[in-house]
């Protein structure tokens, strides 16, 4: 089955259309509006320099739910000494660029100039946050993703101290499980997040979670949606 290839109007196909790779369409752009479109149908974004926008719905779909997350010892640790302060949305932008730097085997990054100024729209507007993590003034750690109902669609997470990225999740998915908040989406699984209690799970449990956590496909908020707190009060350290 050919690749959709998106106009200018603003819809995507049947998620369940996506080949087995997960790739569902490609071209159209990052405005805020297809973006929140394809978040409230389970797809996202990912594409490098040399690429036009791709958009993904894999099968099965990557999570942590909120009250399962796995917390090691020295993890619990880390998090009890209060080793790093613990933020939110007080540098989204420099989390975004902490992700985009290149990883070790890794060449270059998928965060491109023109995602980076997606995801700033989307903070402006609301939808998007971030947790930091800092060590005095220096930030060492943190995770960014896109808010829509009750569920956090997650984008990326990086570290410049040890645990410093587990512990921004680590304390995401304990304040989303106080405030009752069913999901975090990790789209794609990898051994970091399986270590961190992540599991895989079909499509169509996917989208009935994001349903339980208010999501309907297709019904977005108008651009505009005034920011505010999205998280109860995180405390040092979690």
């Amino acid at each position: 089955m050919p690749v959709y290839r998106l106009s200018d109007q603003l819809l995507f196909p049947a998620p369940k259309l996506a080949e087995p790779s997960g790739l569902l369409a490609v071209g159209g752009d990052l405005t805020p509006r297809r973006l929140l479109l394809a978040y409230s149908l389970g797809i996202f974004p990912w594409f490098s320099d040399d690429e036009p926008p791709l958009w993904w719905s894999p099968d099965p779909r990557c999570v942590i739910f909120p009250e399962q997350i796995r917390i090691s010892r020295s993890l619990a640790k880390c998090l009890r000494q209060g080793r790093f302060r613990v933020s939110c949305d007080e540098a989204f932008a420099a989390v975004v660029d902490g992700c985009a730097e290149s990883r070790q085997g890794q060449p270059g990054t998928w965060i491109t100039d023109e995602m980076r100024q997606a995801y700033l729209r989307l903070h402006r507007l609301g939808y998007a946050h971030s947790l930091e993590c800092w060590r005095g003034d220096e930030l060492v750690g943190g995770l960014y993703g896109v808010v829509l109902g009750r569920c956090f669609f997650g984008e990326s997470m990086f570290h410049r101290a040890p645990d410093a990225s587990k512990v921004a999740l680590a304390v995401l998915a304990r304040c989303l499980a106080k405030a009752g908040w069913p999901l975090i989406d990790c789209q794609l699984p990898n051994p970091h997040l399986l270590s961190l209690g992540a599991v895989e799970i079909p499509r169509a449990e996917f989208h009935h979670w994001l349903e339980r956590g208010g999501v309907l496909p297709g019904l977005v908020p108008p651009a505009g949606f005034p920011p505010g707190r999205w998280v109860p009060e995180i405390g040092k350290g979690g």
